[in-house]
Formats: structure tokens, C-alpha cells, sequence
């Protein structure tokens, strides 16, 4: 599905949307493992027993025998807020240890603490923080931090706390040191909207969660300053954007999504610029979305998006 004028809404491009169901009592199951016969009657059989009905399910196997399954279990339990640790007790001892499952078990009622790390660039900031606001994204902002101070008083606007930690190359572990103290324990996302520093994997082993980024989907060709111009002056027929978990692999981690703007010969850089921004607003808003609704799942250096 192919916008020429503009993107698709946040939740166009995927089959499910985010439902105007209560998620009062609503749990959320996500699990992988080594695909073999009697996964799903097993899950199926303890949250029945466990008193929960099963709203939605979702499953994947990567092959038809001797694969990986996935699974996006969402299911009702009245009182799930105070039985959650018990039943994920009981879970991994009678279901995942039998099977070697992998599993997380959440609260939909429960929106995850996100924290957004920007630069000087506003538009992804500024979209994410528009959203929430509206009520589109299901999560708390609980700060933004910048190395820059330029979008303070935009980010305090909204009511969310600004935090400014100079970061460059040569002062990076001192920075992160400081943002590890904000983070580390704290958050459930940490979201990287146009943040133009390398991120250490020394902060991502100590981070505690995962992080998301968006760049310009012209990768590996056209790396560093002024992409745009570079794409124009190779007159290039589609402008995209990429958001994908941070790995140590610079731009390399699972991608979550993926769109694409086509162009011709009568846009200049500043079109070029201005819809790869509203592609990257999109795609990062989207990926966030899913994420916090706890419908992905890793496989490897894939995602399989339920």
C-alpha cells in the first residue's frame, strides 16, 4: 500500500487495530519455543483451568514440522492484577519448562513506561508525544532525553519531563553513565526518535529493555549527512523508513516496519526531506504502537508481528 501524497494512519497498515475493548483483567501471553505437536491445547488447557477465557489467538510457525512456533494469547481473567504472579509461577513450572517455551505475561491494563531519546530533529519526538496525548499510543512517557536543550520547552508542553545530557563521541561513557542512572530499573521502552549518537553496547547490556530506533530506509547506501541530497542527486524513486530494535549491530537489529513513499524527477531535497519525515513519523508511531500492545515477537534477527 503505497501513499503518494502522504502515510498511512498509525494503525492502516496492519490487519488488527488496537480495539476499544476494556483491558481491565485482560492478560496478555506472548511465547516462542521449538515447534512441536500439543502447544497450543496445552496453553489453551491451563488458562481454562486458571479460570481465564481466551479472547483472541494468534500463532506462527516458521515451518510446517521442526520449526519455531510463536503465540499472542490474549485472555480475560476476573482478579488478574492480583493472581499475575501466581499464574506466571505456575505457567513456567507446568507449561514452558515442559515444552522449553520462552514466555512474557503482561497486564493490558498496565501501559509501559517508555522513554524517548531525541536530538535536534522534532518531528518523530513531537508525533509520539502528539499521540500519546490523544490517547493512540498505549503507554506513560515518562521523559525525554536529549543531548541537545533546543526542544525543551516543545517536550514541557506536553508535560513531560526534559532531561538535557550532552553527548558526543569523546564524553559518551560519562553520558551514558547519566542516562543509565534515568533508565536503568525505570523503563520499559526506551525509543530513539532521530537520536544521532551511536548507542555503546555497553549501555545496551546495562539498559535493561529494549530499544527501538527509525532511520531513512536509503540503508546501507547514502550513510551520514545530507542523505536527501545525496538520493536526489542519484534520482532515486522511493523514499522510505525503517524502525527496528537496537542491537549491536549498527541498523541491523529486527526490523518491526517498514513503508515507502514513491517519488519522481519534479520532487527537490526539501520535498525529498519532508516526505521521508512524514514516513519515519509513521513507521516509528507504528512500531511503538505494536510494541507497547505486546504483539511482537523475536525470532532470531527477525520479528513476527501478530
Amino acid at each position: 500500500m503505497v501513499f503518494r501524497h502522504g502515510v498511512a494512519p498509525i494503525n492502516g497498515r496492519h490487519p488488527q487495530s488496537a480495539g476499544t475493548l476494556s483491558t481491565q483483567d485482560v492478560g496478555r501471553l506472548l511465547l516462542h519455543c521449538a515447534d512441536r505437536p500439543g502447544l497450543v491445547a496445552a496453553v489453551s488447557a491451563f488458562l481454562a483451568q486458571a479460570g481465564a477465557n481466551i479472547v483472541s489467538l494468534d500463532q506462527h510457525a516458521t515451518q510446517q514440522s521442526g520449526g519455531m512456533f510463536m503465540q499472542r494469547t490474549i485472555f480475560h481473567l476476573p482478579g488478574l492484577s492480583t493472581a499475575r504472579d501466581t499464574v506466571e509461577r505456575d505457567f513456567a513450572d507446568r507449561v514452558a519448562s515442559k515444552f522449553g517455551m520462552e514466555f512474557t505475561l503482561t497486564e493490558a491494563a498496565r501501559p509501559k513506561r517508555v522513554a524517548i531519546m531525541t536530538s535536534t530533529a522534532d518531528h518523530c519526538l513531537l508525533d509520539l508525544l502528539w499521540r500519546n496525548r490523544r490517547g493512540e499510543l498505549d503507554m506513560s512517557i515518562a521523559m525525554v532525553i536529549s543531548n541537545h536543550p533546543n526542544l525543551a520547552d516543545q517536550v514541557r508542553a506536553f508535560g513531560v519531563p526534559f532531561v538535557h545530557v550532552p553527548a558526543t563521541k569523546e564524553i559518551r561513557a560519562q553520558a551514558e553513565a547519566r542516562q543509565l542512572e534515568m533508565l536503568r530499573d525505570n523503563i520499559d521502552l526506551v525509543v530513539l526518535a532521530r537520536y544521532m549518537q551511536i548507542v555503546s553496547p555497553s549501555f545496551l547490556a546495562q539498559v535493561g529493555c529494549p530499544l527501538i530506533n527509525i532511520h531513512h530506509s536509503f540503508l546501507p547506501a547514502f550513510v551520514g549527512a545530507a542523505p536527501y541530497r545525496r538520493a536526489k542527486e542519484r534520482g532515486v524513486k522511493l523514499v522510505g523508513a525503517t524502525a527496528h530494535y537496537v542491537t549491536e549491530s549498527l541498523d541491523e537489529g529486527p526490523i518491526i516496519e517498514q513503508d515507502v513513499v514513491r517519488v519522481d524527477h519534479r520532487h527537490d531535497v526539501g520535498d525529498l526531506t519532508r516526505l521521508g519525515a512524514d514516513v519515519e513519523r509513521a513507521v516509528l508511531s507504528r512500531a511503538v504502537l505494536w510494541h507497547c500492545q505486546d504483539r511482537i515477537i523475536r525470532n532470531g534477527n527477525q520479528t513476527i508481528v501478530f
